[in-house]
């Protein structure tokens, strides 16, 4: 049997017996890499739970670094940790990545709190409705038409998400359209899929 498996079956089935405990402990460093590396592992699950978990991970690894540098001089205690740190930095980067991929804008999160979440419908199921309107939003200034009775094609179906419409007919004042209401949801309705048509109703932002 070569020298390197004895050695190995020597560190690993009888490795060696301290004889006496240090009577100095570590320094500062040491100490404090392993609180924090402790609160690190009591991060809980979820995005938010990773970012907790990593963030505190990536210093507590490099003050584990730094005491291996400064204090015990090991050359792989240094190098080992500086690696976590990075790994742990990569983490960081790939979930912040992904924070702002899923965000989605304060109106559409807004309208979500308001009329989605309480049908209790999945947030990755809205973020795919919000998808399909490639996160539009028609912003209406004061005076201005939305719709024009008989001309205005219905093309597409709208919610309003803050002030009110006017909607007249023939210069006749009919009703208002208020926040978290459809806009064109009669039109819509009206017409079969492959059928066109134009608003019989003008909608008009008055503020």
């Amino acid at each position: 049997m070569s020298t390197s498996s004895l050695s190995w079956d020597q560190a690993v089935l009888q490795p060696p017996v301290c004889d006496a405990w240090k009577e100095i402990m570590e320094g500062a460093a040491y100490q404090l890499a392993s609180c924090i590396v402790l609160l690190g592992y009591m991060g809980g699950s979820g995005i938010f739970g990773s970012l907790y978990i990593f963030g505190l991970l990536a210093p507590g690894y490099f003050c584990y670094a730094l005491w291996g540098w400064l204090s015990a001089c090991g050359l792989d205690i240094f190098i080992w940790n500086m690696l976590l740190v990075l790994t742990c930095l990569l983490q960081l980067a790939h979930l912040a990545y992904r924070l702002r991929r899923d965000t989605i804008p304060e109106e559409f999160d807004l309208l979500y709190k308001t009329m989605y979440l309480p049908l209790q419908v999945p947030l990755e199921v809205y973020k795919e409705i919000v998808k399909c309107c490639e996160e539009q939003v028609q912003s209406l200034v004061r005076d201005q038409n939305y719709a024009v009775e008989g001309k205005t094609p219905i093309d597409r179906l709208s919610l309003l998400l803050s002030g009110r419409v006017r909607v007249s007919q023939d210069g006749q004042f009919l009703h208002y359209i208020f926040p978290y209401q459809f806009l064109d949801s009669p039109e819509w309705e009206s017409l079969r899929p492959s059928e066109e048509g134009t608003f019989q109703v003008t909608l008009h932002s008055p503020t």
